[in-house]
């Protein structure tokens, strides 16, 4: 999950109308993170009411969506007992969808019904978590390295290994998102994090997160709300996404974000359909309207994260020409090479490391 941390308004339930038949009827139902698609503001309709209006689908869209682990932890019981969930799309980071597709948990998506599904980025086709490219296609995409204050740091910053300079002392933040604040420093420790397959490699990158905890070299771990602490000088640095500081660099242009030396994490949060999800005919329209660039970059004008559609750019250009030249929002070839997926961990593995995130951050 990557949304600002101040939600901004729920698009609200809408339709009527008849639209193509299939699926177990005329609605569809999106549950979806907080603060993550263009809502219909001052007279503007937003990407669900512009939607309900081209196709006559009702949809429902809900912005429940708030933690990945939380989240599974609520479908599970359902899911795993071979019963259906109420959602008919909902989007897990890419670990997370990568683990409901090997548990069997989702339904491939209707690809024949999505053809603008060929405007997917290349260098998103077939990832590492949905190595068929049958069960996901991305919501948005993004980038978590460090973001700093450079009223506060008095320096440009360039390594991850700058959060734990003592002169930050009581003044850097970590993310309660395991894979972004670990990959960071694994990469740090010289861990490729595409590949990782055991906790031992790890090990290292633990130590250093818990001596710096136990030197009060951080002042909290956080989820969101990271971000008035970045913007009011609490934190001097701290682990972040890209798209939360093109939102606040624009008020407050002392707050940078870089993707470190060592590397960054790439994630998606990704749009699948949970086992039995009823209207797939609708949920393709849906991923087949989201997916035409125009749709696209009107969304991306607002969450302000990574498209994973192509074309969106020059879309944009028409929208917001500055947003457009942004490098975090349409990074280069050399910005993406310095970035990585975290590895699908095993169920054993992953719990290794959940435990000993766990402990340190006192979960």
């Amino acid at each position: 999950m990557r949304p600002g941390s101040s939600p901004g308004s729920a698009p609200g339930t809408a339709g009527g109308g008849t639209s193509p038949a299939g699926g177990g009827g005329n609605s569809l139902y999106f549950e979806n993170w907080p603060a993550y698609i263009d809502p219909t503001e001052d007279g503007v309709p937003g990407t669900v009411d512009r939607f309900v209006e081209a196709t006559g689908i009702d949809m429902q869209y809900t912005e429940s969506y708030n933690d990945n682990v939380e989240y599974f932890a609520k479908i599970q019981p359902l899911l795993g007992a071979g019963e259906k969930i109420d959602p008919d799309i909902i989007a897990p980071t890419s670990w997370l969808a990568g683990r409901l597709i090997q548990l069997g948990w989702v339904d491939p998506l209707p690809l024949d019904q999505i053809p603008n599904a060929a405007n997917l980025r290349p260098d998103l086709v077939k990832p590492t978590w949905d190595p068929t490219g049958e069960y996901s296609l991305p919501w948005q995409t993004g980038y978590a390295g460090i973001a700093y204050n450079l009223d506060v740091t008095g320096r440009e910053l360039t390594s991850t290994a700058d959060l734990f300079d003592p002169e930050f002392n009581g003044k850097i933040g970590m993310l309660t998102e395991m894979r972004d604040t670990m990959g960071l420093i694994m990469m740090l420790e010289g861990v490729d994090i595409s590949t990782v397959d055991s906790f031992a490699v790890a090990e290292p990158a633990f130590a250093r997160l818990q001596e710096a905890k136990d030197a009060g070299q951080i002042r909290r771990f956080t989820g969101n709300d990271y971000m008035d602490d970045l913007s009011n000088g609490n934190f001097a640095a701290c682990v972040g996404w890209s798209g939360d500081v093109v939102q606040l660099s624009r008020d407050n242009p002392a707050v940078r974000f870089v993707i470190p030396e060592e590397g960054g994490t790439s994630w998606a949060d990704t749009m699948v359909l949970p086992k039995g999800a009823v209207h797939r005919n609708e949920a393709a329209a849906w991923m087949n309207f989201v997916y035409d660039p125009v749709q696209a970059a009107q969304i991306t004008a607002w969450v302000q994260y990574v498209s994973p559609v192509a074309g969106v750019q020059e879309e944009l250009r028409k929208i917001d020409p500055d947003l457009a030249n942004s490098p975090l929002l349409f990074p280069d070839e050399e910005t993406i090479a310095r970035t990585s997926i975290f590895a699908n961990l095993t169920e054993e593995v992953e719990a290794e490391y959940d435990a000993a995130f766990s402990k340190i951050i006192g979960a």
